[in-house]
């Protein structure tokens, strides 16, 4: 079996998850990671990952489901997190991408080998 360092060869190094840092993203398709701790907390795929970063920190609830989850994480009995406090949370962490031309394939296999926080859906195996 393959260990999570194996699997995680081909992406780029650990970065603070920043707009700084995605703008440096390529506007290619690929697979991103997003780090708590070292720690793989959640697994995504898009045809742009520069565009997709950036929604990710500067979107809502209803355009990101890690934005959602993360959201989720933070509420508070009679208060929602705002976006402020959702994009807080993801700039302490670190992101991590591959760019590939099988970014589904390439998110499932790391969605079932190291089951992140924040990917809820696993996908089915084959």
């Amino acid at each position: 079996m393959l260990d999570t360092e194996d699997l995680l060869a081909g992406f780029t190094p650990a970065r603070p998850y920043t707009m700084e840092v995605v703008a440096g993203a390529p506007a290619a398709p690929g697979v991103h990671l997003v780090l708590d701790g070292g720690v793989v907390v959640y697994v995504g795929y898009t045809g742009n990952l520069r565009a997709r970063l950036r929604q990710h920190l500067t979107g809502n609830r209803d355009s990101s489901v890690l934005h959602d989850q993360v959201g989720q994480l933070l509420d508070t009995p009679g208060q929602a997190a705002t976006r402020d406090d959702i994009a807080g949370w993801l700039g302490r962490r670190e992101v991590r991408w591959q760019e590939t031309d099988n970014p589904e394939g390439t998110k499932e296999t790391l969605v079932l080998a190291l089951r992140p926080l924040f990917n809820r859906q696993v996908p089915r195996s084959r």
